[in-house]
């Protein structure tokens, strides 16, 4: 089965995704929302890619380095065996900054007998809009395109370039290398030095790996997810990506395609949360670092989603000359989800907000900054908290007023009181708390169906909604609480499909969905841990495990029958999701063994 069979490798400029046979099939350069160099993925035939195909009866296996963002697939027939590490270079260089070029290293590592190999290298660059033409140099391959705009790539190798370029076979009797980069090198590449930068890019993950907490249930599952997340940070400004991808469909044939490589202050505020409880602070404070250049004015009303060097407007297109994945068309860049008002931001903003202060309570730096942020963010939900929205899952149809909408502006009260309290600002408390209860009231008065005995999707409602297994997440609610109790169990009764979740079963504006939505599915675990289901919980998270790539990585869609990966990858979402459920069965474990101890 194709089940997205692809890893991930990136320095937190760009992405690049490499198939489990060694084909380089998606990749933008110079950074991740840049145009593509190589997009097979999105069309089998006119995308481009560069795969390295061994000549003969080989097993190919792939697996990371140990802790790393260093991808391995290992080509094995009989004695003449040989490596592909794929990765794009990241360290700290002497001057404090990070070495992190638009550039990807494919170093082919001799291991044994004669291997022969045969490379397809085929750029197409500019998302393959216009013709690229090929040339090699005396130091270089040069490819390049200007029917649409001007833009070059550049490969430097150790090989022959007649031979690569010509696909011709080649005898592996050394170590090699292939190093694709954006801008041509002013010092020329050698095999020697191309394993000084493997060397050292292995050495800045495994540095920043250890810098998290070892837990002891998951733990490996748990230091991927990590590392996918940090892959999908954008270093120069502190934004998060929702994936790599664009339009990998939700459904395959269907239209639910979407551009993710952008920063939802949703998906990046709940990463941020989840990456700074490993211990990986800077990430979280270059992203808050992101939020308040958004908002140099005190009346800047804050978007749901940023491109990644903080641009508001971004113009959703369709690429009608890709054919798509798997057929599944439009291919959009771009995405008008940005136009969209969705008032839960800001108590999403508002809780990361909270929790950093929490952590960096001796060190913060912008303290004022955040301060004018958390009144402008009380104003603003204030003004505007009784409106109907878009909601999280971004209806693109009527405004309503969404429960989860609702329970993210009481958050923002929420947390902005504990702030207040934090600065010993007092004078607003009184005024804030009234608010906070009116809130509270009125979705425990609008959100509750008793007839289904449940918090439905929106006032009024009949719908369940998956989004609101939150409430307790976010304090709203305690999980012993028999509202959220029966909240769960009607969940999983009209919402499960053979353990897998829908987001929600009404008719959205392109039907009835037709995946599952992985991150509920992992809420819905988490719920029945906190209600007390833990056995049942756990069964449910080792069967959804199992339905992760070769590489225990995750898209945003999971289809209900065949259980194949759909939608963009890999997701920051899924990863972070997974990771919390992971967490709390592995705190669960060290609490039963100092009840032991103390027994």
């Amino acid at each position: 089965m194709d089940n997205l069979n692809y890893g991930i490798i990136g320095n937190c400029r760009s992405a690049t995704l490499i198939s489990k046979t060694g084909s380089l099939d998606w990749c933008c350069l110079p950074e991740f929302d840049s145009t593509s160099v190589f997009a097979k993925l999105l069309d089998e035939k006119k995308g481009g890619s560069f795969g390295i195909e061994a000549v003969g009866n080989y097993q190919i296996d792939q697996k990371y380095y140990r802790d790393t963002a260093i991808l391995v697939t290992h080509y094995a027939d009989g004695d003449n065996v040989f490596e592909v590490m794929d990765f794009m270079p990241r360290y700290l260089k002497r001057n404090g900054k990070y070495h992190a070029p638009p550039e990807i290293v494919r170093y082919v590592k001799y291991i044994s007998g004669r291997p022969k190999l045969r490379i397809t290298y085929d750029p197409k660059l500019e998302y393959a809009m216009g013709e690229t033409s090929t040339y090699i140099k005396e130091d270089f391959v040069a490819s390049l395109t200007h029917q649409e705009k001007y833009d070059t790539l550049f490969l430097y190798t150790s090989f022959d370039k007649e031979g690569v370029i010509g696909s011709k076979e080649l005898i592996l009797e050394e170590d090699g290398y292939f190093l694709i980069c954006y801008n041509e090198k002013i010092l020329k590449p050698t095999t020697i030095k191309m394993g000084l930068e493997l060397e050292r890019t292995k050495v800045y993950w495994l540095d920043w790996v250890h810098k998290a907490p070892t837990y002891k249930k998951f733990n490996n599952e748990i230091t991927r997810s990590a590392i996918t997340l940090k892959l999908l940070t954008y270093d120069k400004t502190g934004a998060v990506l929702a994936a790599a991808t664009t339009s990998l469909p939700e459904t395959i044939g269907e239209v639910r395609n979407w551009d993710y490589r952008f920063c939802w202050i949703r998906d990046a505020s709940m990463v941020i949360k989840v990456v700074s409880e490993l211990g990986h602070m800077n990430s979280a404070r270059r992203y808050l670092q992101f939020i308040i250049d958004l908002m140099p004015d005190k009346d800047e009303k804050l978007q749901i989603m940023y491109g990644i060097n903080k641009e508001k407007k971004l113009t959703e297109k369709s690429l009608d000359h890709l054919a798509g994945y798997k057929g599944s068309r439009p291919v959009r860049v771009g995405n008008a989800a940005y136009k969209q008002k969705q008032n839960d931001i800001y108590g999403i903003l508002m809780d990361v907000i909270y929790e950093q202060l929490m952590k960096f309570s001796n060190d913060i730096e912008n303290g004022e900054e955040l301060w004018s942020i958390t009144k402008g963010i009380v104003w603003i939900v204030g003004m505007h908290w009784k409106e109907p929205d878009k909601g999280i899952w971004e209806f693109r149809g009527e405004d309503k007023h969404f429960t989860f909408s609702k329970v993210l502006c009481w958050v923002a009260l929420d947390r902005a009181i504990k702030v207040a309290k934090m600065f010993g600002k007092t004078r607003k408390i009184e005024k804030w708390t009234a608010l906070e209860q009116e809130i509270k009231e009125d979705i425990h008065k609008n959100a509750w169906n008793s007839d289904i005995n449940a918090f439905v999707q929106s006032y009024g409602s009949r719908h369940l909604d998956a989004s609101v297994l939150l409430m307790e997440s976010y304090g709203f609610i305690h999980a012993r609480d028999p509202k959220f109790v029966s909240t769960v169990k009607a969940i999983e009764e009209g919402l499960s499909n053979d353990g897998l979740l829908y987001r929600y079963k009404n008719e959205d504006d392109f039907g009835l969905p037709s995946s599952s939505f992985t991150i509920c599915t992992f809420w819905f675990i988490n719920s029945l841990f906190k209600i007390g289901e833990e056995e049942k919980a756990l069964e449910h998270f080792e069967r959804l495990l199992s339905y992760s790539n070769h590489l225990g990585l995750f898209s945003e869609d999971i289809d209900f029958k065949s259980k194949r990966l759909l939608g963009n990858f890999p997701q920051a979402y899924s990863h972070l999701a997974l990771i919390e459920c992971a967490i709390n069965f592995s705190k669960k474990e060290s609490e039963e063994r100092i009840l032991e101890s103390l027994g």
